[in-house]
Order: C-alpha cells, then structure tokens, then sequence
C-alpha cells in the first residue's frame, strides 16, 4: 500500500490501536511538563516526569544558557524526575540543516511561503518547515538518534503545523508535482485549489511523523529497547480556527504513534467565537470543546492522551487574566472523566520566573503572585491525584457533534459564496448545547471505523458545510449506524463552492452533485432531500437546510436545531451548569447566556481548591459565569492525610498520634496545607520549629502555611 492511499483511507481499514503502557493512577508520567534546560530551584514542580526540549532547548528562548541535552536529564534525574525528549516536527533549532552544515547545502528556500514571497518564521533561522525527505533524513539523524543514544525512551514531536497561508515555495511546488503528478496550482486561484492544497499539506506531516517515529521505534528495537512516540497537538477545533492544517485524527491510523498531548490553554480557548448573535471570548465552553475533540480522537482506539493547561499563556496578559482564564480550562479538562494524564504546565521558566502585568489597570510587571503559585500548585498536586473515574457530567448524554480533518482544507483563502466566520458551522452544532448544559460529544469522521465511535451515540449532528469527507466508507458506518437506531441530524445547504472540488464523490464511477448525496443515497434518500424527517431502518434522518453558522450568528437562531434534537432524543434535560464527581473531587461549572444566569446552590462541606486560603466552606454559591474546584471532606479517606497542599508529600508516615511527612515545591512559592486529623493537634512542626495553625472541628481539618523548598520541609503533626 503506498503512503497516499494509506493517508486517504486513514483509520477506516488499519491496524487495531496500540494500549499504551503505563496508563492509571500509578503511572509514573501521569503528570508531565517541558523546560528547555537544566533543573534549578525555582522551577521544581515536582511533576512525575519532564520531556527536556531540543538538543539546544526552546528555541523561541534565546538568552538561556542551555546545557546539553544529557546534563540536563541528568539533573532532571537526580532529582527523581522521569525524563523524555520533546521536540518540533515543524520547527526547531535546526540551523546545522539550514545553513547546510549538514549536507553542505542551504535549506532555507524549504521555508513555508506566503503568497507575497514572505518566510514564515518562528524565531532566528527557525522557520515552518516544508518537510521535504531530505529534511526528514536529517531530523532522524540529528535529531532522534542522538536522544535514543542517550537513553531516552520517549519522543515528543509536537506541533506539525502548515500554516493555510503558505504554499507558495519552491520545495511545496515541487511537493504538489510529485504528489499530485500535475503542475502546481496557487491556492488562491480557486476553491478546488485551496483544497487540494491544503491536503497536500495535511498529507505532508502525515508521512513526516510516520516516517520519524518508525525511524524511531526501529532504531531503537536494534538497541533491543522499546521507544514511545507521542505527538503533542493543538486541537483540530483550533487549528481549523487559526488557520492551521495538520494531520490530527488520522495519526491514529499509524502504529508508531502511541499517543497525544492535547495541547490546549487560554491561549487556544480564548478564541472568540459566536453565540446567541453575539461575537465574543467563552474560554470555558471553547475549552470544554477543544478537550472533547482530543478525548474523541482516542476514546474508540485506546490511545494515551495527556490533557494540558499553562497557568499563562503565550500573548502578554495580566496575572488576574492568567488565573481568571486557567481556572476555566482547568476545570473543562477534569469534565472528561476517563482521562486523568496531564500536562501541568509548558516552560515552568516561563511561569516562575517571568514579569507579567500584575492586573488588568496596572503597567507594574511583577513575577507569579504567592496567592497565585499556591494554587496554582495545588492543582499539580490535585492533578497527582485525580482517579479516572467512570461518574459522568450530569446532564443528557448521548449527543454528538460529528468533525473531520477536513475543517481545516476550506479556511484560506476565502473565496465568492463560502464564509465561515470563527468556524461558526461547527459552533452552530455545538454552542447552544453546551450553553444549555447538554455534555454534547465529538465524533471523528476519521474514527468512525471502529466499533466505539458511535457506542453510545443516540443522536448525530453533522454538516458538509464546513468539511468534507475524505473517503466513501464514512457514509457507510453513518448509514448502518442510523439503521440500528440512531438518529441524524443532518444540517447545510449543500451549496458552497468546495462541494465541487475533486474528489471521490464526482469521480470515477461516481457522479454525485454533493457528498451529502451519496450518504443520502445509502439510506434512501433522494439526493437533494429537503427539509424534513425521514425513517431509514430503525432509525430516522432529519434534514435542515440551513447552514449551522445561522444558528449561533444570529440572535434565537438555534431553536430549530433545538426543536429537531429534542425531537430525535426525547426531553432534554436543560440546565445552567455541568456538575462532575471524581471520587472525592467535585468540578462545577455555572453557564451564562444559556437557561439561566441563577447561581448554583451546593449543600455540603467543601474546601475550595481554587481559593489559595483554602478554605471549608458549606452552603457554597456558585455564580454565572464561574467556575469551581470543590474537595469533599464527606468522601476523605480515613484520617491522617493531606487533603489538600501548594506542595507534593514524600515518606508519609503515620503512627497512633502522629503524623509525619516530607514535602517539596519550588523556591520562593508559599505552601499551605489542609490536613484531615482525627482530634484537634497539638502542635505542628515544621523543619524542627513550632508552627502557627488552625483548626476547623466541623471537618475536623487542620491548616498551616510555610516557604517552600525543593529540597523538603519535614512536617510533624502530634494529637
């Protein structure tokens, strides 16, 4: 089978996916971070494993002294880190191959091009790479030999990413020819163009991380050692919203990759986007979709994902921006259940170490708050925690929202009769679900060859105005699915300019107008069906044709899409919040601009783990438009133990009235620690010295505060 076919056939006829070891709440790299260099003290998250970044460390950070790849796993090591190797697929410090040290031949010209003849850069001589076969030579080369020398056993090559406004080089023309055997064609010049440009593009880091990690996973078996390859990635929601092409779901069709990093944060979620009308950033319902994307991605196949948040972003903000918006992200990620592996930060550097506004309405550029680096750390240490658990997000389950690759091929240029503005044909599926505290789904076209991808899927919301189907076969699993009972939803006018492009669904043996035709013609369907219900087997079809965007882009625009679900599933149960259980844990999230603006009431005793005091609160409110992270003093374990803490505990000792531990954290942050005990203490020490503390006798918990230090804090507790 070549390469082009296995790309167009994706998951729909592979090998069954690989179960990646290590997974559950013993794991060792259940939480992960990268840095670019050395440990130091200030940046000791105590995390379960670090993935150290580049042969010559983040290359977007020039002013670091950066050691060498070995020395710094090394003092990763020496600390009791796991240690892995992360690098970009689609950029990097890889001037040796540009400047033509390598070969003795410059690469600059495979550069990723705009139209206007400009090189897309992401810092000095590291531009977006067009990943000829000749770069991919060098980057198995210089770049994952030499780490799988030095006894590395898991790769990271993150962000494979075409930019949809490249595609004007020498390199991708020549990539067009050989891929497509006709001459070039600029995407600008039409739709068909635009497409098949942008395919290629999918296509090219497609076969770029298959042949790496392949390269990666033989090289090592010939060491008789076993290497993990994992592809941390935005979500396709937001690579189809900046205007970015890469594989995505189809990786799931390759044997050498085992896993993801879903890479998503304030940055990604704050994406404006529309609903009700109204044009705006909703960083907690955006991010809540961007995780279902990656969970969908490897929920039917079993793979590993690691959810990511970063307590700040990219883009220069303020610490009260940074803390408002990773609680948001923070919460949509624990809503997913089933996953419980987290990236709990990028760049700790980064974080600890750098000046940022202290408010909104102050220029004072000040590092990370104590408050802030607290909490924040409890969540590491929550993120330790956190059980996989099989309780669900309350609320109408059953409901997906279908996506593919193919968002991603019709976003540039914008060409007479197609506009998407913000991607606003998938949110126009999606949005006024969630804003009614429906815990909609995602389903992967690319997915739907295996028997889990529609499981538990009762009613399926699709359009064609937004993608296309890269293969015949998704109709089919479609089909046999609304067969057995479900029911379809079916959404679009048909009538944008990229339903024409060519592809299989007008070729060959097949002349159908519009690939919605063809899927209608397997349930018999004529193939310009109109608006209305239609039976096919047990299950039923609705057809709307209207174009999903009208349903969020205009103010009341979704009671039509609400009517045709409430119809196919039965009463819906509509509500301002999403509340989750995992063991102990409560995530509580209250909507705005959906069913109502009421604050949650919450009977109980609770302590709060975004509040940095800590504190046990009962009869708790949550408000419109907030979220919460709730610990359940009712479903503590037995006492003595750390209920929650800014630090992580070693050698955890318990005697008949004692209680002892030694706990870690970065330099300069502030610990604070409630401990669950079975009378009022005594006293607590901490490093040998009486400390200040208070108790709550209704919980029964103990709080206490002290500096930090990475080398540890002994604490002593006696009742």
């Amino acid at each position: 089978m070549t390469m082009k076919k296995s790309y167009l056939i994706s998951v729909l006829a592979i090998l069954a996916a690989c179960t990646s070891p290590g997974r559950g709440d013993s794991s060792p790299d259940k939480t992960i971070f990268q840095e670019g260099g050395s440990w130091n003290e200030f940046i000791d998250n105590r995390a379960d494993a670090v993935m150290v970044y580049g042969l010559r460390g983040n290359p977007s950070d020039r002013n670091k002294n950066i050691k060498g790849l070995e020395e710094s796993i090394n003092s990763w090591k020496e600390r009791g880190y796991t240690t892995y190797f992360m690098t970009g697929i689609a950029w990097g410090s890889y001037a040796d191959y540009f400047t033509g040290k390598w070969d003795g031949e410059w690469h600059l010209d495979e550069a990723q091009v705009t139209m206007q003849g400009d090189t897309l850069w992401h810092g000095r001589l590291v531009p977006y790479i067009v990943p000829s076969k000749n770069y991919l030579e060098y980057f198995k080369e210089c770049q994952i030999k030499p780490v799988i020398d030095a006894g590395v056993d898991a790769i990271f090559l993150e962000e494979p990413e075409f930019w949809a406004h490249s595609g004007y080089s020498d390199s991708f023309k020549q990539e067009w020819m050989d891929y497509y055997r006709t001459p070039w064609r600029p995407q600008d010049e039409s739709p068909e163009a635009t497409y098949l440009s942008s395919k290629l593009k999918y296509y090219l880091y497609y076969r770029a991380l298959d042949e790496a990690f392949s390269y990666a996973k033989e090289y090592g078996k010939s060491l008789g050692r076993e290497i993990r390859c994992y592809v941390p990635t935005h979500s396709l929601l937001n690579y189809s919203q900046w205007r970015i092409v890469s594989p995505e779901a189809s990786l799931a069709s390759l044997p050498c990759v085992d896993g993801y990093i879903a890479q998503v944060w304030t940055g990604t979620s704050r994406e404006p986007d529309y609903f009700n009308g109204v044009y705006k950033e909703r960083v907690f319902e955006t991010a809540y979709l961007e995780y279902g994307c990656m969970a969908s991605m490897t929920r039917p196949t079993g793979r590993r994902v690691w959810f990511l948040t970063d307590p700040i972003e990219d883009r220069s903000r303020d610490w009260v921006d940074y803390k408002r918006n990773y609680q948001a992200t923070f919460t949509a990620q624990l809503l997913y259940p089933e996953i419980a592996d987290y990236e709990i930060m990028p760049w700790p550097s980064r974080i600890y170490r750098g000046y940022y506004n202290k408010s909104g309405d102050s220029a004072e550029k000040i590092r990370i708050p104590k408050d802030y680096s607290s909490m924040m750390q409890v969540m590491i240490n929550s993120a330790h925690e956190v059980p996989v658990s099989r309780s669900r997000v309350n609320g109408s389950h059953g409901i997906s929202v279908l996506m593919g690759n193919s968002l991603m091929f019709q976003r540039f240029p914008i060409h007479e009769g197609y506009e998407d503005p913000q991607l606003s044909n998938f949110y126009g599926l999606a949005m006024p679900l969630v804003k009614r505290g429906v815990p909609v789904e995602i389903s992967h076209i690319e997915n739907l060859g295996y028997p889990k991808a529609l499981k538990d899927v009762k009613v399926l919301l699709m359009t064609y105005s937004n993608m296309k189907p890269l293969d015949p076969e998704a109709h089919t699993h479609i089909a046999d699915w609304v067969a057995r009972g479900g029911h379809l939803i079916y959404c679009g006018t048909d009538a944008d300019p990229f339903q024409t492009v060519s592809e299989w669904w007008n070729s060959g043996d097949n002349h159908y107008a519009t690939p919605s035709a063809h899927l209608f013609e397997k349930m018999g369907l004529d193939a310009g069906a109109g608006d209305g219900t239609y039976s096919y087997g047990k299950g039923s079809v609705r057809v709307i044709r209207r174009d999903p965007k009208e349903f969020v882009m205009n103010e009341g625009g979704d009671s039509v899409l609400l009517d045709a679900v409430r119809e196919a599933y039965g009463p819906l149960e509509e509500k301002n919040n999403f509340i989750l259980d995992r063991g102990a844990y409560k995530l509580v999230a209250v909507l705005d601009e959906g069913v109502s603006d009421e604050p949650l009431k919450l009977e109980g005793r609770f302590i709060d783990l975004y509040d940095p005091a800590l504190s046990v609160c009962t009869g708790l409110e949550v408000a419109s438009g907030t979220q919460r992270f709730l610990y359940d003093v009712s479903k503590a374990p037995k006492a003595p133990c750390i209920l929650a803490a800014a630090s992580r505990a070693y050698d955890i000792r318990k005697g008949r009235r004692s209680f002892s531990y030694v706990c870690k954290s970065p330099s300069e942050t502030v610990n604070v620690t409630r401990v669950l005990l079975p009378a009022r203490p005594e006293k607590v020490i901490v490093n040998g010295s009486p400390a200040e503390f208070e108790w709550d006798g209704e919980s029964r918990t103990c709080i206490f505060r002290h500096d930090n230090d990475p080398d540890g804090v002994k604490i002593e507790i006696e009742w």
